[in-house]
């Protein structure tokens, strides 16, 4: 599973009636590499995801893999697997007929097929629990039975439909190391849906931004955050301040922004709340024009003097911190 394979998306467009979903985008995706499709509720991350698997059809444009057009090719067919939201998994069957079920489909017989569940679990530590029935597993458990059930299949690409949703907070950082740790030992590429930022930077190789149908932003994690192009990716990404300035508007980074005593920065402002964050304190103000700033000061700096709403401060940041904004 160390093949380097390249999917490529070519003006792929999904209508349902005159609603457009995704709108003639254009992405090549790294071999061997794991993305995520980010964004808010309907912005197309979805569409996109199923139209790759095939759950979807492609209303105009292409979508190819390792060079060969697989658009209209059965799910089966394709190269990829998927692993959905709700892992949907059998009740009724113990965990390694639910691994070996589309094995079982395509007539594989029964050693040969339990011989490769065997492995499957064994690449996801639950060896152990194959006996067991879906409903004698945790959630971090039943997901990682979802993701042996779709590498059975030795995909070339494998899709993830917001896999760490229905997780509590601790286990979804849990998981997420497993779900790093699992692509690069089988070197295939991992596209997953989310629409959470958090999520997507501590994940991705690289993350593609979408909004309205369209992708805003692609590029490697790091870079998406540090250097958005839009006001949108901005404030999607978090983090971040959208300032209008004479020369344009610009983004620059709620870390970045120090406070001062008044008359001591470069721009003075009002505290209108503070927020305790453990490490640091989120300090929001307002300057001139109504424009709002937040400032995110560590928290030893900010109780050796604290602001409160109403106080009159200052703010100051280096101009190289400043990002230009296209949109």
């Amino acid at each position: 599973m160390t093949a380097k394979h390249d999917l490529e998306l070519v003006k792929v467009t999904k209508r349902y009636g005159p609603t457009v979903a995704v709108d003639a985008i254009h992405h090549r995706f790294q071999p061997s590499s794991y993305t995520c499709l980010l964004g808010p509720s309907g912005c197309g991350k979805s569409s996109t995801l199923r139209m790759i698997a095939g759950h979807e059809s492609v209303t105009e444009g292409a979508i190819l893999l390792s060079g060969r057009d697989i658009s209209d090719l059965p799910p089966a067919n394709r190269g990829t697997a998927m692993m959905f939201q709700n892992y949907a998994l059998f009740p009724h069957l113990s965990v390694r007929d639910n691994v070996a079920f589309s094995l079982k489909i395509k007539g594989v017989d029964t050693k040969e097929r339990y011989d490769k569940a065997g492995e499957m679990l064994e690449l996801v530590d639950l060896t152990a629990s194959a006996d067991r029935l879906p409903d004698q597993l945790s959630g971090g458990q039943q997901q990682r039975v979802a993701l042996a059930r779709a590498l059975i299949t030795r995909p070339e690409v494998l899709l993830l439909d917001e896999p760490l949703s229905a997780l509590d907070p601790f286990l979804r950082i849990r998981m997420r190391g497993e779900l790093k740790k699992l692509q690069k030992e089988l070197g295939i590429s991992f596209i997953h849906v989310t629409h959470g930022q958090d999520e997507a930077l501590a994940l991705a190789d690289e993350v593609v931004v979408m909004n309205n149908a369209v992708i805003e932003q692609a590029g490697a994690a790091r870079d998406v955050f540090n250097a958005p192009r839009t006001r949108f990716v901005a404030q999607f990404m978090g983090g971040h301040n959208v300032i209008a300035l004479p020369e344009g508007n610009f983004a620059i980074r709620t870390d970045a922004v120090a406070v001062t005593a008044p008359k001591k920065g470069s721009l003075d402002a009002q505290v209108t709340a503070v927020e305790y964050q453990g490490t640091h304190v989120s300090l929001l103000s307002r300057i001139a024009g109504d424009q709002e700033i937040t400032a995110l000061v560590p928290e030893a700096e900010y109780f050796t003097s604290p602001h409160h709403p109403g106080d009159q401060i200052s703010l100051h940041w280096d101009t190289k911190d400043l990002h230009h904004l296209t949109a």
